[in-house]
């Protein structure tokens, strides 16, 4: 059997058998949920979220918080 006659499906599982022969179910869980695939733009989002926050902003939240 050559890797490079199987198809996507099947090299995906015999990569997931791979990893759970080798880190165990659980193991290969949270490996797996480490490289899990986003949908979406991250940066574009994270500086829409982020538009309203200035360093100055922040400081003083944190030098206000610290005096509660």
């Amino acid at each position: 059997m050559s890797i490079q006659t199987l198809d996507p499906i099947a090299i995906r599982k015999l990569g997931l058998e791979a990893l759970a022969k080798a880190l165990g179910p659980i193991g290969m869980v949270r490996f797996l949920q480490q490289y899990e695939g986003g949908i979406g733009n991250y940066t574009k989002e994270r500086q829409e979220w982020l538009k309203d926050f200035t360093v100055k902003g922040i400081v003083k939240e944190i030098k206000n918080r610290r005096k509660s």
